[in-house]
């Protein structure tokens, strides 16, 4: 049977060129809280796995889950945490991460994530601009909020051995859920509140909503032929970070919609991860590519049986062609794909169909899938807006109910953000081939990917500049075999300032998380500006390409 699919319709403007999945459209319950969604089939798998400790095997299962969420509600609410309200999470992958995201949920609450690994400054940031009421950490992080909790009166509880002035996580474990208030959640209603940079400037909360992820999640593993073909039976490890958006939604609240086993790695080491597919037998492993790098580099893959798995998806950063045939080489017969993500846009954007209950064909190697269904794609020519034919680069715009409801308190970067017909400009510069398979070519936004964590130039811009040795900078990607890109700084220094390399990185590592950090400086005379004073920043890309004698 034929999907029903545009098949370019000339009718007027812009709706020559909009793609749509080959998948056909499904019906999405976009009324029903997010929780609510991801339990509605309980009764078919109250009673098997959900949540495996990777670390000591301590199980939950999904009868559990459910319950532990809707006492985590109630202790929330016994904490003085109302509707609307936002929460921070401050933690490594564990299970309380699970129980405090969905007990949020059903409190009617907003749930921000924070890489644990962040500076006492940037969680401050963070937690400020999300006016967060509540944290919840583990003791070893409590040093970097203590501050910020007494100024604030914010309250902070510990998945552990509380110290003092901290609660225990246990308090809202252990409440009653019968005391949960009654609320009434509205689709567009936000439930998760991520920071991204976007396309451009400083980090901003992401504003995803009930409507949007529901919509996410089923564009992914709904339908009578999911775009992503997970199940019951399926063990998926979860060892990305739950505090970044693809973990969060491709794989536990995927996991969770189907009724599937999710094995919580507590951090990413190699060998652990080879021994956690070997002892659980998983069978959907999500990863990014510095992962798949470790793997094929590791002398001890060998050693381990590797059998179980069934398909391997790789996003958040591009998987380059010659990593990707090795990967493939090493597991046979595997379905080792990609997709393609951005917070704003809820986050996926795309996925390959041979990651479907009945495969597509994949005839293009290095794709990043194909547009997932209720959704829609257009390619824009950057300068006119123009819509664009297959096989013509430009920026990738998607509209449909799960992006994003807008950045928080910031209707200006917004607006540059959704245009007024909804679209979402990605600010990634690609282009839709003959098989519908979207590829990426470039980046028009400013973002550094390291790792697939986002470092912002103008975080460490903002740094540099407040230096009073240096009196203008600017920060770009350099391509790196390990982490993809690191930023690199262009300095200015300050009349007659000596400032050295090596004391500009120290000064920004001792303010930065690990992944942000300058790994090279050049000196230069001047940065290049337009006239409106904003960074040309191809002109420093170019310099860089060029070999830039140092």
């Amino acid at each position: 049977m034929e999907p029903t699919r545009n098949h370019d319709h000339h009718h007027g403007g812009d709706h020559h060129f909009i793609f749509r999945s080959k998948l056909p459209d499904i019906y999405i319950p976009t009324h029903l809280p997010l929780h609510t969604y991801c339990f509605q089939n309980l009764s078919h798998f109250k009673d098997r796995p959900c949540l495996i400790n990777a670390t000591t095997g301590v199980t939950f299962t999904y009868a559990a889950v459910e319950l532990t969420a809707r006492k985590v509600a109630a202790g929330l609410n016994n904490l003085g945490v109302r509707q609307g309200d936002v929460i921070l999470l401050l933690l490594q992958n564990c299970h309380q991460f699970v129980f405090a995201f969905l007990g949020a949920s059903y409190r009617g609450a907003i749930v921000t994530t924070a890489n644990p690994f962040y500076t006492p400054a940037e969680v401050a940031k963070q937690a400020t601009a999300s006016a967060a009421k509540l944290i919840i950490t583990q003791s070893s992080f409590v040093d970097k909020v203590k501050d910020l909790a007494r100024d604030k009166h914010i309250k902070v509880v510990c998945i552990d051995a509380p110290p003092q002035g901290c609660l225990d996580f246990s308090e809202l474990t252990e409440a009653d859920e019968g005391d949960i208030p009654a609320v009434k959640i509205f689709p567009d209603d936000v439930v998760a509140l991520p920071y991204s940079s976007g396309t451009t400037g400083l980090p901003k909360g992401v504003m995803l909503t009930h409507k949007g992820l529901v919509t996410s999640v089923a564009q992914q593993v709904d339908g009578e032929n999911p775009n992503l073909y997970i199940q019951h039976d399926d063990v998926v490890v979860c060892v990305l970070p739950l505090f970044h958006i693809y973990s969060l939604n491709s794989v536990l609240l995927c996991g969770l919609r189907v009724g599937a086993a999710i094995v919580i790695m507590h951090k990413f080491e190699v060998v652990g991860l080879l021994q956690v597919v070997e002892k659980h037998r998983v069978s959907v492993a999500p990863l990014v590519p510095p992962i798949v790098l470790a793997i094929v580099k590791s002398r001890e893959v060998t050693r381990y049986d590797l059998s179980s798995i069934r398909m391997v998806m790789s996003g958040a950063a591009p998987l380059g062609k010659d990593l990707h045939d090795a990967f493939r080489a090493m597991l046979p017969n595997k379905k080792c794909m990609q997709g393609y993500g951005m917070t704003e846009a809820g986050p996926v954007l795309s996925m390959c169909l041979a990651f479907a209950k009945e495969p597509f064909e994949v005839k293009s190697s290095g794709a990043c899938g194909t547009v997932v269904r209720n959704a829609e794609m257009k390619i824009v020519d950057p300068l006119t807006a123009a819509s664009l034919p297959r096989n013509h680069a430009g920026e990738i715009c998607i509209r449909g109910n799960q992006i994003m409801k807008g950045y928080l308190n910031d209707p200006k970067a917004t607006e540059d953000t959704i245009d007024k017909e909804g679209w979402l400009h990605t600010g990634d510069i690609g282009y839709m081939d003959d098989n519908d398979e979207l590829f990426i070519v470039d980046r028009l936004k400013e973002l550094i990917k390291y790792k697939g964590f986002q470092v912002a130039p103008a975080e460490l811009e903002a740094m540099l500049i407040s230096h009073p040795n240096i009196s203008d900078a600017a920060v770009i990607a350099m391509k790196d075999e390990a982490a993809g890109e690191v930023p690199v700084a262009f300095v200015v220094r300050s009349n007659a300032s000596k400032i050295s390399e090596d004391e500009i990185k120290l000064y920004i590592s001792k303010q930065v998380v690990f992944y942000k950090r300058i790994n090279k400086v050049f000196f230069v005379d001047s940065i290049p500006k337009a006239p409106s004073g904003k960074i040309l920043r191809k002109h420093l890309r170019a310099r860089l390409a060029s070999g830039l004698e140092i």
